[in-house]
């Protein structure tokens, strides 16, 4: 199972990706644009968007390829861990994992 976020900090990129690893699932974190999203993001299970933090031509660029591939999307403001940890959660319909 895997996991493309789309924004978020630089410097939490391998948090992001542990987090991700505790639920099962493999992650692709795009922080920021650089090249087209369309050819790196592939077919994930989830497209979570850290909306606070994202571009809107970025984000508009990853819910377009999204929608193309019917792949569920999870808009979130803040970029923090704990809002990554409740979207895991919520998707995957456990309780949340304790946190790193």
């Amino acid at each position: 199972m895997s996991v493309v976020i789309v924004g978020g900090n630089e410097r939490m990129v391998c948090q992001y990706q542990s987090i991700c690893k505790n639920y099962g699932y493999k992650a692709k974190v795009f922080p920021k644009e650089s090249g087209t999203l369309r050819k790196k993001m592939g077919c994930p299970d989830l497209l979570i968007v850290f909306t606070g933090t994202v571009s809107h031509k970025m984000m508009i660029s990853a819910s377009q390829e999204a929608k193309r591939n019917n792949i569920p999307i999870a808009r979130v403001h803040t970029s923090s861990a704990s809002a990554l940890h409740g979207v895991l959660a919520a998707h995957t319909g456990q309780a949340e994992q304790n946190k790193v």
